[in-house]
């Protein structure tokens, strides 16, 4: 069976590596570097701290893989707890999390409520003053996404695949095919998993997506204080320990982007919010060292399009944000739909016509 995976970004390259191990003639085209796009400006949070019973799966087969890979390469996952909480007065996204840690711990997740003196007793560093419900996820760490997409792009080739980077890649229907490098090679199968660029490649084939990309914000900046990850749900903003000192960032910018043209830059209007903000959590006036954005997608229902689009046309994108945190999950999940092994029914992409009308909503919101 010979099957193309389009981008190398972390789902790709690990449905590429997963393809290849189970001997499948695997190639991989990626338009820039190995994870050079989305993947290697995400944040690199982990958990499995879903409520819905498919996400809390997924997350918990991505966190039992991200362990398994640990040592691969310079890959390395590092368990840290991940602690999110409502501040007080928010009653809305406090009730919110009062009703997800019951149902987390329904699907075997290890949750649990944190006591907000607890919370300042295990992390001194962090100011809970103001902290009204405050959750705890264990199964949870950090990593390097670069890493991560590097670590199994090489292990991809190591198990046989082709991966070709610097080749942009145009898809064809009926049979599916590829055109790249001047030639077009006829595959089985062919999957795109092209992150922003995914509608446009597939728009390219004539086939429309619901999907829209949307830029999101990051920092880091000195800090020398243990702390867990961090989200505060009221404010929506994001922290976790990280080389540099401390990661911190924001959910969401509204508006769909153009996945060609985007500033890649961290504005100065969130530079200045986030120091501000972790000036209050952390008692800090912390020095940026640098600041960047990406681009996340988001589809109607903000669950991913995962699966057989057209005959052996398969598509993997609209993360909504937690792409990376679950990247070892879908891509496995995608190869082995491709090998007939069964897909994800709720994640199905022919659920939309592709044309439908929606917003871009911030995908870590507690609502």
């Amino acid at each position: 069976m010979r099957v193309a995976v389009v981008g190398g970004g972390a789902v790709g390259v690990t449905a590429a590596r997963d393809l290849a191990a189970r001997d499948v003639d695997v190639t991989l085209f990626e338009k820039g570097e190995v994870g050079g796009a989305s993947t290697g400006r995400a944040a690199g949070v982990l958990y499995d701290a879903f409520a819905a019973p498919e996400d809390a799966r997924i997350g918990d087969r991505a966190i039992e893989r991200f362990r398994a890979f640990s040592g691969t390469g310079d890959f390395a996952f590092v368990e840290t707890p991940y602690v999110w909480f409502a501040r007080e007065g928010d009653e809305r996204r406090a009730d919110a999390i009062r009703e997800q840690v019951p149902r987390m711990r329904d699907e075997g997740r290890d949750v649990a409520f944190l006591d907000p003196a607890d919370m300042a007793e295990r992390y001194p560093a962090v100011a809970v003053e103001d902290v009204g419900v405050a959750a705890i996820a264990r199964n949870a760490g950090r990593t390097d996404p670069g890493r991560y997409a590097t670590a199994m792009a090489d292990a991809a080739r190591d198990a046989g695949a082709d991966v070709r980077t610097g080749v942009e890649a145009a898809v064809r229907t009926g049979p599916p095919r590829v055109r790249a490098d001047g030639e077009t090679l006829a595959f089985d199968a062919v999957v795109v998993a092209a992150g922003a660029h995914t509608k446009r490649i597939l728009a390219d084939a004539g086939i429309p997506v619901a999907l829209k990309p949307y830029r999101v914000q990051a920092l880091t900046c000195e800090f020398d204080a243990d702390a867990p990850m961090l989200y505060d749900a009221t404010a929506g903003y994001y922290c976790r320990p990280h080389p540099e000192g401390l990661l911190a960032g924001d959910g969401t910018e509204e508006v769909e982007s153009d996945p060609d043209d985007w500033n890649r830059d961290g504005d100065a209007a969130f530079r200045e919010a986030t120091v501000e903000r972790l000036r209050e959590r952390f008692d800090v006036d912390p020095d940026v060292n640098r600041a960047w954005a990406g681009l996340c997608t988001a589809t109607p229902d903000r669950d991913p399009l995962l699966g057989e689009l057209r005959d052996g046309l398969y598509v993997a994108a609209g993360w909504q944000g937690h792409g990376f945190m679950r990247a070892p999950a879908l891509g496995e999940a995608i190869a082995a739909d491709v090998l007939g092994d069964g897909g994800i029914p709720a994640f199905d992409p022919t659920r939309f016509d592709g044309d439908e009308e929606f917003d871009v909503v911030e995908g870590m919101a507690v609502e």
